[in-house]
């Protein structure tokens, strides 16, 4: 009787821009399973999938990386990752990019679900919180199966800005970044430490307040500088963390954009909030205690939030 070798898992990423192929490569880097990557321009996906496969010898992992443009090779997935949608151009409001990549998002949902009875999906494709919204009213999955990408790379934008204020080591640096992905965002310096250490109690309010607009304008920072593109490093390792975290069953706490049924006074919106990240996906949303200037930063994130959220609703019923 031959020798019986588990499952690997298997992890669906849609879009095979630069952030789908850094979370491709990340994932396979580190062994976490099977990579099929998917996108709708012929040969794009298969040469990148053929090109990550040879560096399997060399970065020793085993995993096989599949490139396609049918949904087909995505059946049974365990995570689908979806960055698939047009990028914003420099000084474009994320809710003009709405219509356009709902259309897309919508499609890519119904492919995938197709194929993949109950996957959990992480998505990314901005703006953020309205299309992970429609991806979850689409797929009609459970809430703790549907989240965005986006309080991961944000507190990792505002962690950065603390340690090169402080000249500190990246990894002693802690940061929460809650609300909506985008200029309304609530970064915490309560809950931002350096080794346990609040920075309020390592910077003035001025430098503070400095590194808080530079968090909220992280993303418009990089699409100035590139004039053609937008950040895919640090958003891919983000989305790996993720990964990592549910299919390690590693229970992180990470601030994610998950849906809401009347945590932190809110229900029916996608938002950023800690969540506890394992094998089931959100396992628990974590509800902080917030002084009340952070509370009034939230609900206007949050009222925010709803704008496009009421605009996805009417796309949807003009979709029927």
């Amino acid at each position: 009787m031959g020798l019986m070798l588990p499952m690997r898992n298997k992890i669906t990423v849609v879009g095979a821009g630069q952030v789908g192929t850094t979370v491709a490569q990340l994932v396979a880097y580190n062994n976490l399973g099977n990579v099929v990557l998917v996108d709708i321009v012929e040969g794009v996906p298969q040469g990148k999938a053929l090109d990550l496969q040879q560096a399997g010898c060399l970065q020793a992992f085993d995993s096989i990386i599949i490139g396609t443009n049918d949904y087909k090779d995505t059946a049974n997935s365990d995570i689908v990752v979806i960055t698939a949608g047009l990028p914003r151009k420099p000084g474009q409001d994320r809710s003009a990019l709405l219509r356009t990549n709902a259309k897309i998002v919508k499609s890519v949902t119904e492919q995938v679900m197709q194929h993949s009875k109950n996957p959990i999906i992480i998505v990314v494709s901005n703006p953020l919180d309205a299309m992970v919204y429609l991806a979850k009213q689409v797929s009609g999955l459970s809430r703790n199966h549907v989240l965005g990408m986006a309080g991961v790379l944000d507190s990792a934008r505002f962690r950065t800005f603390v340690s090169l204020e402080l000249s500190c080591s990246l990894v002693d640096v802690d940061a929460m970044v809650l609300g909506g992905h985008g200029d309304s965002m609530v970064p915490l310096p309560r809950y931002t430490t350096v080794s346990g250490i609040a920075i309020t109690d390592l910077l003035t309010q001025e430098q503070i307040e400095r590194l808080v607009e530079r968090t909220r304008k992280g993303g418009a920072e990089i699409v100035g500088l590139l004039k053609n593109g937008s950040a895919f490093s640090a958003p891919g390792a983000s989305v790996f963390k993720m990964i990592e975290a549910i299919l390690l069953d590693k229970r992180r706490i990470l601030p994610c954009t998950a849906y809401l049924e009347g945590e932190y006074g809110w229900s029916g919106i996608f938002f950023g909030v800690p969540v506890e990240l394992g094998a089931l996906g959100i396992d628990k949303i974590i509800e902080l205690n917030l002084s009340p200037d952070e509370k009034k930063a939230l609900d206007k994130s949050a009222t925010d939030v709803k704008v496009m959220i009421d605009e996805v609703d009417a796309f949807l019923k003009e979709e029927g």
